[in-house]
């Protein structure tokens, strides 16, 4: 299949730009829909890439998709969390997945070449068409759709492909989002990132021996990641402009061991290992496309935005950005009057997943103070920034599942005060209305619950928009807050709830309104429910008030 005649017939249902995480997804989910799909990658596989280390978030990803039996018998390390020197000492920290997910609470250090392999076989096992050593040049457009893409091949022979729709996963390449002129560049991370891999090196103490060790320094933080193979994956990130001459003067080996010999911890754990790969510079600065989907195309994984490498983010966003592509593709196919709206679906869950870990990452930026130098100082949040703290917090943190990130912020840390105010304002309110509501509810007939008149927090609305099921988008219901703008698939029930919450009505008045047809029976199971919605939603903030007699 990877020495396909470049004259041959191509065309497919959908063509996939790049067979990585975000390819490989993405079409493994197309070809279970039975969509014919051709997967055009320009490298070979397996191929060396960066971002070994793994979050648990992809695990249940990596389960649809079907890989991960292959992922766990593959004999990667476990990644039970991470280590630190960030914040206000110079001792390492850890934290564990544990902590926050019970269900996954470890992940894996993964070897990028053999990684990438299971998920592209995996792929190719769905039924898809993988054609390596086919390098896209560009996307074929007729009336603004895209159409098709052109190739050159292995043999450097031309070529062309028809399609009904393109999948842009060509990582930082970002083939579409350059033509399109689509592609903004955050300010606030403008970083270089050089990286070797060592033989030899001295792991961790137990139990802390699979974790990813993070350190920050003058010039930003170096990272070390174990492998099964029994090689580390070592290196440093830096201002893009400082890394730049650095290398240019000394070449990037003498500049990343320059920057590993500033840290202590890791010249330790180096001392007897050798260096036995030639270093890679990668700039990792930051950037989303303005617009992630158009008529025929859509971006996915590093195609449509990076985000720093600190929460090792990089590899769940482009599994689960392709697995949402491939749910989007088959909707816009399937009923293209949907398209344009799916797709601001689509490109919103993608920008609150993305920005979450951006949030997260620069309130630890602007929390270590294990150095002063120009590296750190550039990225303080600001009340005169493009966010206060306060925001940063409620995208980072409120309505979001706990990471385990916003307590060692705190914890290890000097954040913003603003910041360390609005956790200890949100914790407080939560705390002060689940023993409230607690109080409350322990009449078993739930009298006080019944009698009590909700009253919504500002900003609350049901929309009718589409949400995911079942590999595509359909139509469904919406719920919009403060701290979730972008909106959170809620169910017919909490839409009708939310629907008939006045500040006037009672919770019986509410039950009363949306079961006037049922039975008894029916009613009392209505009346619980009604009565468990409001109270989660009271809990989560959803409901500002509840006025009881």
């Amino acid at each position: 299949m990877n020495n396909h005649d470049a004259s041959a017939d191509l065309s497919a249902d959908v063509i996939v730009i790049g067979g990585g995480p975000a390819g490989s997804a993405a079409s493994t989910m197309l070809a279970r829909k039975g969509w014919q799909v051709t997967v055009l990658e320009r490298e070979r596989f397996p191929r060396d890439h960066v971002g070994e280390s793994l979050l648990p978030a992809s695990i249940p990803v990596l389960e649809e998709l079907g890989a991960l039996p292959a992922v766990e018998s593959a004999g990667f390390l476990p990644k039970y969390g991470a280590t630190m020197v960030w914040g206000s000492g110079d001792s390492p920290w850890s934290w564990y997945f544990k902590e926050t997910s019970q269900r996954y609470p470890h992940s894996y250090q993964v070897w990028r070449p053999q990684f990438d392999q299971i998920l592209l076989d995996n792929a190719k096992a769905q039924g898809v068409t993988v054609l390596e050593g086919h390098q896209v040049t560009g996307v074929i457009f007729d009336d603004g759709e895209a159409v098709g893409v052109e190739f050159t091949n292995g043999e450097g022979v031309s070529g062309e492909a028809q399609c009904r729709f393109v999948v842009d996963a060509s990582g930082q390449s970002t083939l579409l989002a350059r033509r399109l002129k689509l592609k903004q560049w955050d300010p606030f991370f403008q970083n270089l990132a050089v990286y070797a891999y060592f033989t030899g090196a001295q792991p961790l103490p137990e139990p802390d021996q699979n974790n990813i060790f993070i350190v920050s320094y003058q010039h930003g933080w170096l990272w070390s990641i174990p492998l099964h193979t029994g090689r580390t994956s070592v290196g440093a990130v830096v201002d893009a402009k400082t890394g730049q001459e650095g290398i240019q003067r000394n070449g990037a080996k003498a500049f990343l061991e320059a920057q590993l010999a500033q840290s202590g911890h890791l010249q330790v754990m180096l001392e007897n290992a050798k260096m036995d790969s030639e270093p890679t510079v990668v700039r990792d600065w930051s950037y989303t496309a303005e617009k992630m989907f158009g008529p025929g195309y859509i971006l996915a994984g590093d195609a449509a935005c990076f985000v720093d490498p600190l929460f090792s983010s990089g590899v769940h966003l482009a599994l689960m950005s392709g697995v949402l592509a491939a749910a989007y593709v088959t909707t816009a196919l399937n009923d293209p009057s949907m398209a344009g709206e799916a797709g601001q679906v689509y490109q919103e869950l993608y920008l609150q997943e993305y920005n979450q870990f951006r949030e997260m990452a620069r309130l630890f930026y602007s929390s270590n103070l294990s150095a002063e130098s120009y590296f750190w100082e550039a990225r303080r949040i600001t009340n005169s920034g493009e966010y206060s703290p306060r925001h940063s917090f409620i995208q980072a943190v409120a309505g979001q599942p706990p990471r385990g990130y916003e307590r060692v912020v705190l914890d290890r840390g000097q954040a913003p005060e603003e910041f360390i105010e609005s956790v200890r304002t949100v914790e407080s309110e939560r705390r002060s209305r689940t023993q409230w509501l607690a109080a409350l509810a322990a009449d078993p007939q739930r009298n006080q619950v019944l009698n009590a008149v909700p009253r919504l927090a500002e900003g609350v609305q049901v929309q009718r928009k589409p949400v995911l099921a079942e590999g595509e988008f359909v139509q469904g219901h919406v719920l919009n807050t403060v701290s979730q703008p972008e909106g959170t698939p809620c169910s017919p029930l909490v839409a009708a709830v939310i629907g008939a919450v006045d500040g006037q009505k009672s919770v019986a008045d509410i039950v009363d309104g949306l079961g006037q047809h049922l039975d008894q029976a029916g009613h009392a199971q209505l009346e619980e429910a009604v009565s468990r919605t409001i109270e989660i939603l009271y809990v989560d903030g959803t409901v500002a008030g509840l006025v009881t007699e």
